[in-house]
């Protein structure tokens, strides 16, 4: 073997066996590594495939995401724009007017980040002033070019999730070959869009995209194989909550879906996530802290 190859096959080994990452921001450290982190899902919006219209009033959503850092939530992730299969994208100034205030209420609220669910630079520039600490891009940095120059400017880390075409569209034309590959090849881009623009590598967080183009049968291949993408050498979030592949599988509403998304929760984090983005913050808690307790053990 030439001494290239030892360099890049011991490389891709040394990411594939780090079990731990540290990843800063504002006023604070994600100690990612032992245990799994729960990212609480606060939509803030009329049409959100699960809980649209629970949270749109500011009260209501400071309440809930009040209630989820009381079930041991440990981000709380706000969004303004739904992005279920088949949703049409709104204006920055809506969803600016939808997450903003609550953004700036809670950041002195509590003491945990929080992340901005936006694929627009603009609004995450706003949510970051506001107090929001981590972009959450379903774009990968790739749907808004300056999206990567926020974070850099601001010191933020990013979140970057594969999906193919457009919410509206996705389901539509899923990957039809090379899952997998084709995920990491995405992935790969987004992570040296960041690079370039400035964002340290210890700021990103990838996410396989659960549900964003692909299959319910290649859902399912990324939650069994999730290990693979731990080559990547970046943390692994995972969202899988009450998401129509469980649905499928277990012929049941959204509303009927909590214990199918608790099996998908155990299976990622013994897979290797180091954050699960969730709707029920208190049940997932109480499996990853088992799932937690076998992997450590």
């Amino acid at each position: 073997m030439s001494k290239l190859k030892e360099n890049i096959t011991d490389n891709t080994i040394n990411k594939f066996q780090r079990k731990s990452f540290d990843v800063t921001y504002p006023n604070g450290t994600l100690h990612l590594g032992s245990k799994t982190h729960v990212m609480g899902i606060l939509n803030v919006t009329p049409d959100s495939f699960y809980d649209g219209k629970r949270y749109n009033t500011l009260e209501n959503a400071i309440d809930h995401a009040l209630k989820m850092v009381e079930e041991g939530a440990d981000i709380i992730d706000v969004g303004g724009e739904s992005t279920r299969p088949g949703a049409h994208s709104i204006s920055e100034d809506e969803e600016t007017k939808r997450v903003i205030p609550i953004i700036k209420i809670l950041s002195k609220k509590i003491r945990l980040p929080i992340s901005i669910d936006t694929y627009k630079a603009t609004v995450a520039k706003k949510a970051i002033d506001a107090g929001a600490s981590i972009v959450n891009d379903i774009g990968g940095l790739q749907m808004d070019k300056r999206m990567a120059m926020v974070a850099a400017s601001a010191k933020v880390p990013v979140i970057i999730m594969h999906k193919k075409g457009t919410p509206r569209t996705m389901q539509k034309h899923p990957i039809r070959k090379n899952l997998l590959s084709e995920i990491m090849s995405y992935l790969k881009k987004s992570v040296a869009i960041a690079i370039s623009a400035g964002i340290d590598e210890n700021k990103i967080i990838i996410d396989p995209g659960i549900g964003f183009g692909k299959t319910m049968q290649q859902n399912l291949q990324i939650l069994k194989g999730l290990w693979g993408f731990k080559s990547m050498g970046f943390p692994i979030l995972i969202g899988t909550s009450r998401k129509k592949f469980i649905g499928t599988v277990l012929k049941a509403t959204v509303q009927e879906r909590l214990y199918g998304t608790l099996a998908t929760v155990a299976v990622a984090a013994m897979n290797g996530a180091h954050i699960i983005r969730v709707h029920d913050v208190y049940e997932t808690v109480q499996i990853i802290k088992v799932c937690d307790a076998i992997r450590n053990s």
